[in-house]
């Protein structure tokens, strides 16, 4: 259209510009002080629009701008009848509006003898919508009915005069300066003030649009100081006053919208403005006047949709780039993020030169209050797997390896890995497949009289030169067939695990503490139970028949009678006295047991679902938000005190955490270094290399996953992947662990997630009305380094961490289960099943593929899911690596299942198959492109529609 053409041009010349500022957009309306004129501010907008309320004691909640189609044409025309001032060179509203009626009488639109009538009008003082103080407003509450009234008009009255001000003043008020509003503005903003009334000396409209060359602050005529850059002044007969407010309001939302900003700010004439409006118009939804309430205010979206999409219409760069590559994805080119391989180390070099420039941010950028609860959380999760993965492994190798060796090489591993690795988010642990080869070797070698600990030693060499060779040959680059359907697998499958471990560690303490089924209050009490003492002499029943001391007696001469015992009257004591003094409780069915079990359970499902709630409340509507976030983030340390001090101030002998308290190994007749010669067979040192192999390729698929599901696009990491990296450095610790006999590590995918959801970074939201949004992760190294110490130095913290349930740290599991499975598309689709379609969410794959084929698609996925779950419970889960490759291998077949159409929504493309596409889609746009020239030549307008194809 010619409005798109024009558009085209002026958004297009200036593209490498500064950005353009916000816009804080401000209302006034003329109205009446008794027999004085004043302007008094009704409504502004930064993204959305604020009411003043009826009574004007308040602000409305921020709300989505509805404007009638008529205003907007009535608008159109005000720009086309009235004055457009473009970069007028203004210091001062009087001279402002000296020039705007000045042009106004040049070009015959109102008389000379208007001149000082609207100047004066224009020229009154403002008055700003304000929030009464609480006290005035609590001693307003107390007052009666009709003295209220009154009081609060007084008071109404004197406090909005004291916060009027004078528009001529050049520097913005103290009153100005102090207002809280200004946090919720950006500071580089600047203003747009909007002057609309009715006055009985005009018989036409007097309409002005003005842009300053400079922002200026012209004193009070804004709320906030903020500079004004434009003024809209909209003047006319009685009568038509909700006219002139409709009108009003559609220019404010008019300068709040992105792109039309960017129209005003660039515009070069009265043309430019329209055209700006009559874009906006094509993007307008009308909905029909019957259908809807237009008394209802909309609720601002969870997420602005960015006005990028429309100004890119109208870049010329970026038109070019659309004819070039029509569908193609943006991102970082192939060669940058994973490099083909084609030379030695090229990639482990490219890791490198990609991570140095940000090593030193790597650092300072963990100096943020958000790492110390996400180190508070991780470090829980790591000590906790630390001793599950500790106790499981010295019961499968007899005591070579324990918790001892569990803490230290969870805390030398990490800490390496976090200093020099090439993701610092990754938390490194010990996993299931590597317990399992760790007890098949230790029976393997215990059958055969071979030396456990030099084997594995040599084992570890090898598979640390086996990883050094597959990063040297950039091996990898495989990861670009790992596709969602490969990522979901195997992080479902982890995820599902802890949950199920955690289920498991409870169920566990119902059979060890079973729960007293026979239990009965009375039992407990003196009145069924006799109190005897446990120690029978004759002297005992001579005493207590030559002695009856009574309970008054005992607690008022208790210190006496504990010197002798043998003279009390037993049957006399209560429970706790009896217990106390060292008797014991006889009788039928006397004996108590406390539920232990049910204790755990309230442990365990406390601190999770406490987490989920704190973890939801900075989406409250309670609280500010900064102590909503401050809540949300420390959400999982609060609920493990929580309950922690719970059990304290009950104090049932729960399962605590166990930590070992001596620096030393768990098995008396073993050191610290392994030696690599003299106990075992020259022959075995060679033969090393086979189970080498099979746990070269557990550690890389493991490592390499892992490392794909934390790199997702999804997680917005801007300081690059680190793959070859992070494997070189994984393998070199094998080596060093295996010499000092302490266990393999690997990355370890549920922890990782948590590790990322603890570091998630949101826009803090300035505009009223604005959602915070999702900005990224902090990304550093400081809060990896910090668990992995901690875990070292637990040692020495055993007095401390001894207090802490076992249950309270199994709820952490579940969380971490639970939380790790949220944002998996599988799992979205999972849910599905049980959902009717009218209920099911507007997902975008579902608005593009049959949902016959989704739930095809999920229902393959679940018993590929099903299959890893049976492998993994038995002694095959050795092969787990194997079974992933599996994974990759039945993606690979379902292109026979499935069109590529459906797959690039449900999944990830394969790399040869994304090739394909991308050829074909440029040939078919080449193809149409040639066409159009063919049919109407060079026409501008064609290549437009070109790039809408």
């Amino acid at each position: 259209s010619p409005a798109a053409e024009r558009l085209r041009y002026i958004l297009g010349e200036d593209e490498d510009g500064m950005p353009t500022p916000t816009l804080f957009t401000e209302m006034d309306t003329l109205q009446h002080d008794g027999e004085e004129l004043e302007w008094r501010e009704s409504a502004r907008w930064v993204k959305f629009e604020e009411k003043v309320e009826e009574g004007g004691e308040r602000w409305s909640k921020p709300h989505v701008s509805t404007l009638s189609l008529h205003s907007l044409f009535e608008l159109r025309t005000c720009l086309q009848t009235g004055v457009v001032l473009l970069d007028l060179e203004g210091y001062s509203l009087p001279q402002i509006v000296d020039d705007i009626i000045e042009r106004q009488i040049e070009e015959g639109m109102i008389g000379p003898e208007l001149r000082d009538k609207i100047s004066f009008v224009l020229l009154r003082k403002h008055r700003h919508q304000t929030k009464k103080p609480i006290h005035r407003s609590l001693a307003d509450m107390g007052k009666g009915s009709s003295g209220y009234f009154s009081l609060c008009f007084c008071c109404v009255a004197g406090h909005a005069q004291s916060r009027s001000m004078n528009d001529i003043a050049d520097t913005p008020s103290t009153d100005q300066l102090k207002n809280k509003f200004m946090k919720k503005i950006p500071r580089d903003a600047e203003a747009s003030n909007v002057l609309v009334g009715e006055v009985d000396f005009l018989d036409k409209p007097f309409v002005a649009f003005v842009r300053l060359a400079q922002a200026t602050t012209l004193g009070g005529l804004t709320e906030v100081p903020v500079p004004t850059r434009f003024l809209f002044v909209l003047l006319g007969p009685h009568g038509k006053a909700k006219s002139y407010n409709e009108i009003g309001r559609a220019i404010a939302t008019l300068m709040v919208d992105d792109l039309f900003s960017d129209v005003a700010y660039k515009a070069r004439d009265r043309e430019d403005l329209i055209a700006g409006i009559d874009e906006f118009l094509d993007e307008v939804i009308v909905l029909p006047p019957g259908e809807w309430d237009p008394k209802i205010r909309i609720e601002p979206p969870k997420k602005v949709l960015s006005a990028d999409k429309r100004k890119s219409v109208f870049s010329l760069n970026e038109l070019g780039q659309m004819n070039g590559s029509v569908g193609g994805g943006g991102g970082v080119s192939e060669d940058e993020e994973m490099p083909v391989p084609h030379e030695f180390c090229g990639g482990l070099f490219l890791d490198i030169k990609r991570k140095l420039p940000w090593y030193p941010s790597d650092f300072y950028e963990g100096f943020h209050i958000q790492s110390i609860s996400a180190v508070l959380f991780i470090y829980l999760g790591c000590i906790t797997n630390a001793i599950t993965f500790g106790g499981l492994l010295g019961d499968a190798t007899d005591n070579y390896q324990g918790v001892m060796e569990s803490f230290l090489g969870t805390a030398l591993a990490g800490t390496v890995f976090c200093l020099f690795g090439g993701q610092p988010l990754i938390i490194l642990s010990s996993t299931g497949p590597i317990l399992i080869f760790e007890k098949l070797l230790y029976e393997f070698s215990k059958s055969n009289s071979i030396d456990y600990m030099e084997l594995r030693l040599w084992i570890g060499m090898h598979a640390c030169a086996q990883c050094l060779f597959l990063v040297a040959t950039d091996a990898s680059y495989i990861i670009k067939y790992m596709t969602r359907f490969t990522e979901e697998g195997f992080s479902s499958l982890i995820s599902f695990i802890f949950i199920s471990d955690a289920i498991k560690k409870m169920v566990g303490s119902f059979k060890y503490y079973p729960i007293n089924t026979e239990f009965n209050p009375d039992y407990v009490t003196a009145y069924k139970c006799e109190c005897v003492h446990s120690q029978k002499s004759p002297k005992n029943s001579h005493s207590q028949k030559n002695m009856k001391i009574t309970r008054k007696h005992l607690h008022e001469h208790g210190s006496q009678v504990r010197m002798n015992i043998t003279a009390l009257d037993w049957t006399q004591l209560s429970k706790k006295e009896c217990v106390k003094y060292g008797g014991s409780l006889v009788g039928k069915s006397c004996k108590y047991v406390p539920d232990l079990a049910l204790m755990s359970f309230i442990l365990f499902f406390g601190t999770y679902s406490m987490t989920v709630s704190l973890k939801k409340f900075k989406f409250s509507r309670y609280f500010p938000t900064k102590l909503r976030k401050l809540i949300s983030d420390f959400s999982i340390f609060m609920s493990i005190m929580t309950f922690v001090g719970l059990d304290m101030l009950i104090g049932l002998k729960t399962p605590k955490l166990i930590v070992p308290t001596e620096f030393k190994p768990t098995r008396p007749d073993r050191g610290w270094i392994v030696m690599p010669f003299g106990k075992n067979p020259w022959w075995v040192y060679v033969a090393s290399f086979v189970p080498a192999l099979l746990v070269t390729i557990l550690i890389f698929m493991d490592q390499q996953i892992s490392a794909v599901i934390v790199n997702r696009k999804e997680n917005k990491l801007k300081k690059g992947c680190g793959y070859h990296l992070d494997l070189f450095w994984v393998g070199l610790l094998m080596a060093a662990c295996s010499f000092i006999g302490l266990p393999w590590y690997v990355a370890a995918t549920v922890i990782s997630i948590a590790h990322i959801d603890s570091l998630k970074m949101e826009s803090e939201s300035s505009a009223p009305g604005e959602q915070p949004q999702f900005l990224g992760v902090r990304e550093q190294r400081m809060t990896g380094i910090l668990v992995f110490v901690l875990t070292g130095v637990s040692i020495f913290l055993a007095p401390v961490l001894q207090f802490i349930p076992m249950p309270v740290l199994y709820g952490v599991f579940l969380y971490m289960g639970v939380a790790s499975l949220g944002g998996i598309q599988f799992w979205d689709r999972t849910k599905l099943f049980l959902m009717p379609a009218k209920h099911q969410p507007d997902f975008t794959y579902l608005r593009h593929v049959p949902l016959r084929r989704v739930h095809l698609f999920t229902l393959l996925q679940i018993v590929c899911l099903a299959v890893l779950w049976i492998l993994k419970s038995t002694f095959l889960a050795i092969i787990f690596p194997v079974m992933i490759l599996g994974l990759m291998l039945v993606r690979k077949m379902l292109d026979m299942v499935f069109s590529q159409h459906d797959l690039a929504w449900l999944d990830d493309l394969l790399p040869e198959k994304e090739k394909k596409k991308k050829d074909d889609e440029k040939k078919n746009s080449s193809s149409k492109k040639d066409k159009k020239k063919g049919r109407v030549g060079d026409d501008s307008e064609d290549d437009v529609s070109l790039a809408f194809e």
